[in-house]
């Protein structure tokens, strides 16, 4: 449905994006994450035809963002972080102009309305002036307007930006119910939202690509080794945490045991295999042979903020090791508004 082949883009003497290629196949939800200034809206405008791409190329439902841009624009919907909203319409009366804009028929229009009002769960205040809305409605009513000629692609940037927790969920929920009938990109610095909606993640600093997997795919890539969280409890009597720890030790391909919780005569532990070892039959054994209760034994993974801080960092040292980077400093970023 999407495909990037070394798409660059270039603001004077400033490489915001660098040669990156990915897909995004029909129907998913994939999350683009970095942090400021990483190229991501750049990588945005780029693929809703707001840019020109300086090389490279991008295709949206098989047509090219430079050669057929209106044939992408069409299929295509698009939330900035900004909603383009008119603070002096009313909701049903904005909603009815930017249909006809998209081209929809005069007959189709008032139906459409209502039911994109309806999804975005905005109809109650239809008949509101935008300017004297919330901050959470306004989104609503900007994500309303992006699904309205039910387009292939929806391209949402922030979508959740400044909303509270319960507007965050209730957004969440919708974007999740548009996935099937729509593929989705989703920028975001929210990442437990990523981890909650998204199918794949695209990881992207100082204008590279620096990962693009599931999140668990990219939890076994970094770590390398499989960490398993255990917690025991003795059948009897008291639990002697040394005892424990040493049976632990002693399983082979265990490398590292770290104790994480202990109460109620029940203690937790994390146990780190070596490299290329599943521990997960021979842990449980041990356990229930001593003659102890084997309450929980799951696999434990990074969390998506690790892995971001990690490959961000990681990307950052390579890059003064290198030199190969060119600087941005903080009054072009804030200029270019990546």
């Amino acid at each position: 449905m999407i495909k990037v082949e070394g798409l660059s883009k270039r603001y004077a003497r400033t490489l915001a994006v660098d040669n990156i290629s990915f897909e995004v196949q029909k129907g998913q939800i994939v999350g683009f994450l970095g942090p400021n200034g990483a190229g991501k809206t750049t990588t945005m405008r780029v693929l809703t035809c707001f840019l020109p791409p300086s090389s490279g190329s991008a295709q949206v439902a098989g047509f090219d963002v430079l050669e057929q841009p209106l044939e992408v624009k069409k299929r295509i919907g698009y939330l900035p972080e900004t909603p383009p909203l008119y603070p002096d319409m009313e909701v049903i009366e904005y909603l009815t102009f930017v249909a006809k804009l998209k081209g929809l028929s005069n007959a189709d229009v008032p139906g459409r309305v209502r039911e994109v009002c309806d999804r975005c769960a905005i109809s109650h205040v239809s008949a509101k002036l935008i300017g004297k809305l919330s901050k959470g409605y306004r989104q609503r009513v900007g994500l309303a307007q992006a699904i309205l000629h039910n387009p292939d692609v929806l391209i949402l940037d922030e979508p959740t930006s400044g909303l509270d927790p319960k507007q965050i969920i209730e957004t969440r929920e919708l974007i999740k119910s548009l996935a099937g009938d729509h593929t989705i990109i989703l920028s975001t610095h929210i990442l437990s939202e990523v981890e909650e909606s998204c199918e794949q993640v695209i990881i992207i600093n100082q204008g590279k690509i620096v990962a693009q997997d599931t999140v668990e795919n990219l939890t076994a890539r970094l770590r390398g080794s499989e960490s398993v969280s255990v917690e025991i409890r003795a059948s009897g009597g008291a639990l002697n945490q040394s005892d424990v720890r040493q049976k632990l030790e002693q399983v082979a391909g265990v490398g590292h045991v770290v104790l994480k919780d202990t109460r109620d005569n029940r203690v937790t532990y994390e146990v780190e295999g070596l490299p290329g070892r599943s521990i997960r039959a021979d842990l449980a054994r041990t356990i229930v042979g001593a003659g102890w209760d084997l309450n929980e034994l799951r696999t434990v993974g990074m969390s998506l903020e690790d892995i971001f801080l990690e490959l961000t960092a990681a990307e950052k040292r390579s890059a003064r090791s290198t030199d190969s980077t060119p600087s941005t400093d903080a009054n072009e970023t804030q200029e270019i508004k990546q």
